[in-house]
């Protein structure tokens, strides 16, 4: 078994492209929103992140706990922070807090748990309100580059583009954050199929490189298996261009196999009924020795990762790594913890051919396997995608509910 490191907090400091290349595997973090949101810190819906001003201390224990279990990035709680999202649909957070605030707090929290350990600290983007609306390149370049300031100004460590639909916007997110002279890193929430343009996985990829990515990848909207067939993909376009990049992937921690284009958002238990479809600590291990075997090099998860799910990464390339995050002093390799219960037939599971073929019930009888996705098939032009300072008003609802049937046979 490999040894736990204490984290280094004097370890010297070292840039992502440096450990990269060095052959250092990064591990991200999880999914912020979603597990703020079950902790009652996150508003499901605008999914924005004003919980770095109203509740900090909620913020850094997350980013705590991802540190304990392996991670060597905190990325700032970032997501959906541009200044149109902040607030779009009648959201209070831009008038009553401000972007820049929030930003800041979010580069303030993640530094200072960072220098806990020896992690680095990752500014992001996601895409905006402005581009699905159909506004100008100028106008969306404008709102990232106002995040940008700020992330200039913390200096964070590198920055990501994470959560585009569509390459044409994480591009113009690419060039914008170049300005910067530091480590970009992008990754489009797409699947196999490609963006929602239509561009292919591979097509996307090369795109992004030639804008200024060091790193591209996926994250979100799909499980770690389907991601890694995107990534797949990807790292094939990049070698037919003769382009090379590093490879990073963060996915969901739910079982998607029946998605559509575009992912989970169109299951119909999104986001209120996901549970039964999240994966195990075990899934875990499989995927990143996956996307290790794949040639990736920054693994991490995004919307349903926990701590719990990090360290399972983590503990599975410890033999690369060299350690064991400070957070397996708890958790012994495959459950061999396990030996220790005071009933004989648990202390049988103590071993990892039991959790290794594990096939785990539901416990929901009239569950089915795979769900119907609504695929609506609306993306960036269509009316309906149009944002709003407004809140959105019954009548609009009313519309949408009538949409909702006719695409998904619901009878009221």
């Amino acid at each position: 078994m490999q040894p736990v490191r204490k984290d280094k907090k004097n370890a010297p400091h070292r840039g992502l492209l440096e450990r990269l290349a060095s052959g250092e595997i990064i591990i991200g973090d999880g999914g912020f929103v979603f597990a703020l949101e079950k902790r009652g810190y996150v508003k499901a819906g605008p999914w924005t992140p004003e919980a770095t001003v109203e509740h900090p201390e909620a913020v850094r224990q997350l980013h705590r706990e991802f540190l304990r279990a392996g991670s060597t990035v905190m990325q700032t709680f970032t997501f959906y922070a541009s200044d149109d999202k902040l607030m779009n649909r009648g959201n209070y957070v831009q008038q009553k807090i401000s972007g820049n605030k929030v930003n800041e707090a979010a580069c303030d929290i993640a530094r200072e748990v960072a220098n806990e350990g020896d992690a680095l600290v990752a500014g992001g983007v996601s895409q905006t309100p402005s581009y699905l609306s159909n506004k100008s390149e100028t106008l969306v370049k404008a709102i990232f580059r106002k995040q940008l300031d700020v992330f200039v100004k913390k200096n964070v460590d590198f920055l990501i583009a994470e959560y585009f639909e569509h390459v044409e916007e994480a591009e113009w997110a690419v060039h914008v954050m170049k300005e910067s002279g530091k480590a970009v890193a992008a990754t489009l929430c797409i699947g196999p199929e490609g963006d929602m343009a239509g561009v292919s996985a591979g097509d996307c990829a090369v795109r992004l490189v030639k804008a200024g990515a060091d790193i591209v990848g996926v994250n979100c909207h799909f499980d770690p298996a389907t991601c890694l067939k995107t990534v797949k993909l990807m790292k094939e376009g990049l070698e037919a261009a003769k382009l090379k990049a590093h490879l990073m992937v963060q996915p969901l921690a739910f079982h998607t196999p029946d998605c559509s284009k575009q992912g989970f958002i169109d299951l119909p238990e999104f986001p209120f009924a996901l549970e039964p479809r999240i994966a195990t600590r075990w899934d875990m291990h499989k995927y990143a020795r996956n996307a290790y075997d794949l040639g990736i090099r920054y693994i991490g998860g995004c919307c349903g990762f926990e701590p719990y799910h990090i360290r399972a990464i983590a503990e599975e390339l410890a033999t690369e790594r060299g350690f064991l995050p400070a957070g397996s002093e708890k958790h012994d390799a495959w459950g061999t913890c396990l030996a220790m219960h005071t009933k004989p037939w648990v202390r049988a599971r103590a071993q990892r051919a039991y959790w290794e073929k594990m096939l785990p019930a539901t416990g929901l009888p009239y569950s089915p396997s795979f769900s119907k996705p609504d695929s609506w098939g609306v993306t960036k032009g269509d009316e309906v995608l149009i944002q709003q300072v407004e809140v959105t008003s019954n009548d609009q609802l009313k519309e949408m509910f009538e949409k909702q049937k006719r695409f998904a046979g619901i009878v009221a």
